[in-house]
């Protein structure tokens, strides 16, 4: 997982938007679009280069983020891939509560479904501004990748950008690092 995740960076600036739920509001500095670029890899697979946009967004008032994630590739053309193609898209919902076993603590809860036939929901926790997931259930369909456990690190970095770690269990190999990425934060509205 990386370091120096979870800094004591606060909300993102400016307001949120008024579909920002209250229950939510432990989340809001992760509110927005966030676009950069990171490496992937996993045992028998070399390693690759991935540019990558991640919005978050409040759900309608809803007690929930919205999330939709798209990558592609950004490494040289390799396999039929070329710069540009792309890779995953993922879309979900963020929620937070009060977690009852620690005062002031939070937990963190993540429905995330994936185009290439994986649903998955994380459980974990919150601190300041950082954000570690476990996996809770991976569903996946007949012809997806046999993935069977994943483990998730956001937070916010010096510089106030987004950084994650995702470690994966696949294919009867044990939980190792797959992707990392570091991603700033975008001004859609100048896009």
């Amino acid at each position: 997982m990386a370091d120096g995740i979870g800094g004591a960076g606060g909300p993102a600036a400016g307001a949120p938007g008024p579909d920002l739920h209250p229950d939510v509001r432990p989340l809001e500095f992760l509110v927005g679009t966030w676009r950069g670029e990171g490496v992937g890899g996993y045992e028998g697979l070399p390693s690759f280069q991935y540019g990558q946009e991640i919005t978050f967004a409040g759900a309608d008032g809803r007690p929930a983020l919205a999330y939709v994630s798209t990558a592609w590739w950004a490494d040289e053309p390799r396999d039929g891939r070329q710069p540009g193609s792309p890779l995953a898209t993922e879309t979900g919902f963020w929620r937070v509560h009060d977690d009852p076993d620690l005062p002031g603590g939070k937990i963190v809860e993540v429905t995330l479904a994936h185009a290439f036939g994986i649903a998955e929901i994380f459980v974990g926790s919150l601190e300041g501004t950082k954000i570690d997931l476990s996996s809770n259930v991976v569903i996946r369909t007949a012809t997806a990748r046999d993935v069977t456990r994943s483990h998730r690190l956001y937070g916010i970095i010096e510089g106030g950008d987004l950084a994650y770690a995702i470690d994966m269990e696949a294919g009867g190999k044990p939980l190792q690092s797959h992707l990392s990425a570091r991603l700033r934060r975008v001004d859609t509205a100048n896009d």
